[in-house]
């Protein structure tokens, strides 16, 4: 295979389900919205609901869907994810120093605003699991403590046990940089990845784990010490057996972030071998996220690391 290949990081070519739904919310159609959904598993819907959450002008258009019909719950998740990005570009991804009061107080807002729609979608579709995802994502953003985000938790696996998209909300609010403990994060991500059933894609959270514990140190020597410890290196592997090498992996809802995540761990504990594996099994696909914990600019480390893991120097 020949590794000079243009990266692409557009996750509709990974699920085309995504290309559909926003053609039809650039038609306003919602029927053709809701086909697309409605057609989806739990964790698909939720991940189509997110991918198209970022598109422009949507809060008007939505805003008339729920006037016609107040129990939408698509419409609902939509809209409340939809207000939760716009705030969340207001404060930014960068640590809480470097963001200003004003903005605090926009994305705060934004939050709010997200929350009072959630809240009614929530009565109307209380096992929507779409929505408490989204509410553990505002629930994060406010600042309202593990216990409530807990609470949202559970409510969302009354709708679905093992709804990947809302436990890496949760394993995110876990984190130090939030509200938790890296024995909260890690004991979580094993906890319910072993739930799952083998073969899909919560591995990735194990994996994502460790990606966040990597980065959280200072230095490039902290990093390559947590990774030189046995024992996380051997949970690394393990969880890629139990999702990505796992002979009923399939190309469903959270592969191409499994894979992608999965990459960046394996070049990073220098296996080379593993490394061209995965790459191999993403082709030209790939997910931005973990790379962009590496450099905003996502394609040149993709394209360096693929170098690397088919026989390349770093």
């Amino acid at each position: 295979m020949s590794q000079a290949i243009d990266v692409v990081l557009d996750r509709g070519a990974a699920y085309p389900e995504i290309t559909a739904l926003r053609a039809a919310l650039e038609r306003r159609d919602w029927p053709a919205c809701r086909a697309v959904l409605d057609s989806s598993g739990p964790m698909e819907r939720t991940g189509l609901l997110r991918a198209v959450s970022e598109d422009d002008g949507l809060d008007e258009f939505l805003r008339s869907v729920l006037a016609a019909n107040p129990a939408d719950g698509a419409a609902s998740a939509l809209l409340g994810m939809h207000l939760i990005d716009v705030g969340w570009k207001i404060r930014t991804g960068a640590s809480a120093r470097y963001v200003s009061r004003e903005q605090f107080a926009a994305f705060h807002d934004w939050l709010g605003k997200a929350e009072r729609v959630l809240i009614d979608g929530a009565a109307y579709n209380p096992r929507d699991p779409a929505i408490w995802t989204a509410r553990l994502t505002s629930a994060r953003g406010l600042q309202l403590g593990l216990a409530e985000a807990r609470r949202r938790h559970d409510r969302m696996a009354a709708g679905d046990p093992h709804h990947l998209p809302g436990q890496l909300q949760l394993l995110q609010m876990l984190c130090p940089k939030w509200d938790g403990t890296w024995e909260q994060v890690h004991e979580f991500a094993r906890d319910a990845m072993n739930a799952a059933p083998p073969g899909g894609p919560h591995g990735v959270l194990v994996a994502e784990a460790h990606i966040e514990h990597v980065f959280d140190g200072e230095t490039r020597a902290d990093m390559l010490g947590y990774l030189a410890n046995e024992p996380v290196r051997a949970e690394i592997y393990q969880a890629a057996q139990r999702s990505i090498w796992h002979p009923q992996f399939r190309r469903g809802y959270g592969w191409l972030e499994a894979l992608s995540t999965f990459a960046l761990l394996f070049m990073l504990l220098d296996d080379q071998r593993a490394a061209a594996a995965t790459f191999g099994a993403l082709g030209n696909l790939a997910a931005r996220h973990p790379w962009d914990y590496l450099d905003d600019d996502v394609v040149t480390q993709i394209r360096q690391a693929r170098s690397w893991a088919f026989g390349g120097t770093r």
